[in-house]
């Protein structure tokens, strides 16, 4: 059977204010077209498929359209909803909308409850694990704590049971939007961190043959039978040396994996540039980035005038401006964003305590109590994001 897994569409977002509307429309295009060419059998999206629970008319209208093409095209689709997407709007009419071939999968309830599809060596099982927020599912699933890596052992101990019901044979195919340890992140992708704990083990997803992941928005191999297909778009200057790509995963008979990546299109190329405005504006090497998005750092030691201005008459696109003086790290005036940068905000409330009792840090206790309360400001976030 040949599978076209990608994920983390994030339709309606926009970069730095660039709209992005007609590169995702260039991608689903892309897609569609892959489906033909490569004579692909069935498509997963592992979930974000929009940017926000409530999306714009214009991201919507572009989704509708893509599942027309593809009910269409009489390929199968199977999706599941991401942290970004609210699970009850996406999962509207999913009975309905089943009948045509496009099979959503939202509910933390069903998800052990497969896609059927057959192909000449027998049926392969597509299960749905959605975004499982581990507070909001943990009852659901049974789960022993509310950990991320409790409710997906949890959810991958249903699905196992299931199988194990099956005909000898039954190959499986799982889509999951989590955070799996050996991945690789990116500015892009909001935090889910746990408990102080946001990356579960790739083990959790042992005995089934492909595991197809969404939430990390860089393409990569965690292991042979788990890979993140990465979002088809970059969505930060982080994500400037990625390769956006969709995997096509041929699975064999009894459960052998080939994988090879196919390209998406790319709307125009990211530049992340340092050094001295002087230097930007000269140096003949960047000439290439002329076409880019450009983000630009700027390390005179004191302002230079209209930098932004200057700037734009060398690269038209350049999108933002960030001024990193060059200064020794002990400087009083080193800006506060340096001195945090690469901190997660469970460390940052650590320090802050630290600095107010003079150099004595917060207890374990303390600790647990600082995570407690950033995990029930998520579970807030999310739950408000939802109801919205």
């Amino acid at each position: 059977m040949r599978i076209l897994h990608t994920s983390d569409w994030h339709l309606g977002r926009s970069f730095h204010r660039v709209s992005l509307l007609d590169a995702q429309a260039a991608f689903l295009d892309r897609l569609v077209e892959t489906v033909a060419r490569h004579q692909v059998d069935v498509v997963v999206v592992a979930g974000d498929v929009y940017d926000r629970a409530v999306p714009p008319l214009t991201a919507v209208r572009l989704f509708d359209d893509a599942l027309h093409r593809l009910a269409g095209a009489r390929v199968p689709t199977v999706m599941i909803s991401g942290n970004h997407d609210s699970a009850r709007r996406l999962g509207v009419g999913a009975g309905l909308i089943a009948r045509a071939g496009i099979h959503l999968r939202t509910d933390p309830a069903d998800c052990a409850t497969p896609v059927l599809l057959p192909d000449a060596h027998g049926d392969v099982a597509f299960y749905g694990l959605p975004y499982l927020e581990p507070a909001l599912v943990r009852d659901i699933l049974g789960a022993a704590e509310a950990g991320h890596e409790a409710v997906l052992g949890a959810a991958m101990e249903r699905v196992r049971a299931d199988l194990a019901g099956r005909p000898d044979g039954t190959r499986s195919v799982v889509l999951a939007h989590a955070f799996v340890a050996g991945g690789e992140p990116s500015d892009s992708e909001r935090d889910i961190t746990v408990g102080g704990v946001a990356a579960v083990p790739a083990g959790v997803f042992d005995g089934v043959d492909y595991v197809a992941l969404g939430h990390l928005h860089g393409c990569q191999t965690v292991t042979e039978r788990v890979r993140y297909s990465g979002s088809p778009l970059a969505y930060s200057f982080s994500e400037h040396t990625h390769r956006k790509t969709m995997w096509l995963i041929d699975l064999g008979p009894d459960g052998e994996i080939t994988a090879e990546r196919l390209d998406c299109p790319v709307p125009r190329p990211l530049a992340r540039l340092r050094g001295r405005l002087d230097t930007l504006l000269e140096d003949p090497a960047l000439e290439r980035h002329r076409e880019s998005w450009v983000e630009a750092t700027l390390t005179d030691p004191v302002r230079p005038d209209e930098p932004m201005a200057r700037l734009a008459g060398r690269f038209p696109h350049i999108l933002t401006l960030v001024l990193e003086p060059e200064r020794d790290p002990e400087d009083p005036r080193a800006s506060y964003a340096q001195r945090l940068g690469g901190r997660g905000d469970q460390q940052i409330a650590e320090d802050f305590v630290a600095h107010v009792r003079g150099g004595s840090g917060p207890s374990e206790a303390e600790r647990g109590v600082l995570r407690a309360a950033f995990d029930d400001v998520r579970v807030d976030d999310t739950v408000n994001e939802v109801s919205r």
